[in-house]
C-alpha cells in the first residue's frame, strides 16, 4: 500500500513503447502457456482417472482381503504378494506405516487400481515413475494404470504420517 495516493490523471498518461512491448510479450507467453496446459490435459493423456467412491475402512479392507486371497502367489517379508490377471482389479491399502500388497504385473496390460487409506492421509508415490496421489481415508480412488517398462518399482508414502513413515514401502514388479 502506498503512503500517498497516486497523482491525479495517472491512468491517462501514455505508456512508454518498451513497456508496451514487454506487456504484449508477457501476454502472448501467458496465453501460450495456458493453451499448452489445456492441450496437455486433453491430448497428453497424462491425467489420472476421476473415479472416487466414498467407502469405509472396514468395507475397503474386506474387499482388499478378498481380492488378495483370490490372486495371492506368495508371501514376502510378511506381506502378501499378488499377481492379478491382465485387465484385472487391484486393491492397494495404506495403513499406519505400510502399503499392501506387493504386486506382480504384466507389461502392457491395463489394470484398475483401487487405493485407500485405513487411518491417515497418505501419499501413493510410484518411484521412479513419479506418479503421486494423495490418499484420504474413507475414499476408494480408482486409477487406471498400464505398465510400459519392466523392472521393480517402489511405492512409497510421500505424505508424512508419523514416526514409521519411512518404512511405508512396497514393490511393484513388472514382467514381460
Amino acid at each position: 500500500m502506498a503512503l500517498l495516493p497516486p497523482e491525479k490523471g495517472w491512468w491517462h498518461k501514455s505508456v512508454a513503447k518498451d513497456e508496451k512491448i514487454w506487456i504484449a510479450c508477457a501476454t502472448v507467453v501467458a496465453l501460450a502457456l495456458f493453451s499448452l496446459m489445456v492441450a496437455w490435459h486433453v491430448v497428453g493423456k497424462q491425467n489420472p482417472s476421476y473415479l472416487v467412491y466414498k467407502t469405509s475402512p472396514d468395507e475397503f479392507y474386506k474387499l482388499a482381503q478378498a481380492n488378495w486371497e483370490k490372486y495371492k502367489v506368495a508371501e514376502k517379508n510378511g506381506m502378501t504378494v499378488v499377481k492379478p490377471p491382465p485387465d484385472g482389479e487391484i486393491f492397494v491399502m495404506g495403513s499406519t506405516w505400510r502399503w499392501e500388497p506387493a504386486l506382480i504385473l504384466k507389461k502392457g496390460a491395463k489394470y484398475k487400481f483401487h487405493i485407500s487409506s485405513m487411518d491417515l492421509l497418505h501419499g501413493f508415490s510410484l518411484q521412479p515413475v513419479n506418479m503421486n496421489f494423495k490418499i484420504h481415508p474413507g475414499y476408494d480412488y480408482v486409477l487406471t494404470f498400464t505398465p510400459t517398462s519392466t523392472g521393480t518399482f517402489n511405492v512409497i508414502c510421500n505424505e508424512y504420517c508419523g514416526p514409521g513413515h519411512h518404512t511405508m514401502i512396497t514393490e511393484i514388479t513388472v514382467e514381460d
